[in-house]
């Protein structure tokens, strides 16, 4: 009898809504974000590492820990430790170059408040974020990774010395600017800054000389203005701060975008 009544009880098959769905499984979820969101894990540790340690220090395994995940993880998105620092040096330094330049094509003001802009953004953008430390790195490394060296010439101060030159080709049309040479000018205009970022890495730590940025780059822009001005722009001094930077502006957009990101790439 017993065997009997077990026979009539239908087996138990599992439903594939109820329990095998990753919509109604909260691990799975978490899961997917999780997928969605690892390349930027992996670049936000990578930037890291690479600042703290340098380039050839730096292990794609310790990238891997420092992001949770495994080696292997790491291959699924970057093919070696060069294409990991490329992608960290993008997307940390290139888009904030990439909304320089569409300033300057948009810029209704005159041509020293936009120099000012642009000094003021590379500093808040770049020189004052961990990505100021990717400077020093090639600086200290190039020699041994001429590659990344020049990737780093191409993709950064190539573009950035090309976007001060058309300022300064503004600038003379206009009639603001005396006209100069683009090279060295444009080394003159941002040597300055790329000292400040070596400054603030090297001695942040140390009992030296403190440089205010905010001053350092405020006076930085009267010396420039001193030697590049003519006609009535010389005479014109700039007009005092009212209301945010339009820097400042470009940083709130930028970073609402990052913050966008991963929920993007989670509907993906």
């Amino acid at each position: 009898m017993r065997c009997h009544a077990d026979a009539r009880r239908p087996p138990r098959v599992p439903c594939p809504v109820t329990e095998l769905s990753p919509k109604k499984d909260p691990d799975a979820r978490r899961w997917h974000r999780r997928k969605a969101a690892r390349p930027q894990e992996l670049v936000a540790a990578a930037l890291e590492l690479f600042v703290e340690r340098g380039y050839a220090a730096t292990r794609l395994e310790d990238v891997a820990a420092a992001a949770g995940v495994s080696k292997g993880t790491v291959y699924l998105y970057f093919a070696n430790k060069e294409e990991l620092f490329k992608t960290v040096v993008r997307e940390n330094m290139v888009p904030a170059l990439a909304r320089g330049g569409d300033l300057v094509e948009t810029y209704e003001g005159s041509t020293p408040e936009l120099l000012r802009e642009l000094l003021l953004g590379w500093w808040g953008l770049i020189g004052a974020t961990r990505a100021a430390g990717l400077t020093k790195l090639i600086m200290a490394e190039s020699g041994n990774f001429p590659d990344i060296a020049q990737f780093y010439q191409d993709e950064v101060m190539g573009p950035g010395d090309e976007l001060f030159a058309r300022v300064l080709a503004r600038g003379v049309a206009r009639g603001e600017f005396r006209e100069t040479p683009a090279n060295p000018t444009t080394t003159l205009i941002c040597a300055p800054l790329v000292f400040l970022m070596l400054w603030q890495r090297a001695f942040s730590q140390v009992a030296v000389h403190e440089i205010d940025p905010v001053a350092f780059v405020d006076q930085l822009i009267q010396m420039l203005l001193f030697g590049l001005t003519t006609g009535p722009a010389r005479d014109t001094p700039l007009p005092a701060k009212s209301g945010p930077w339009v820097w400042e502006q470009i940083r709130d957009e930028m970073l609402a975008a990052q913050a966008a990101e991963p929920a993007g790439g989670e509907d993906g």
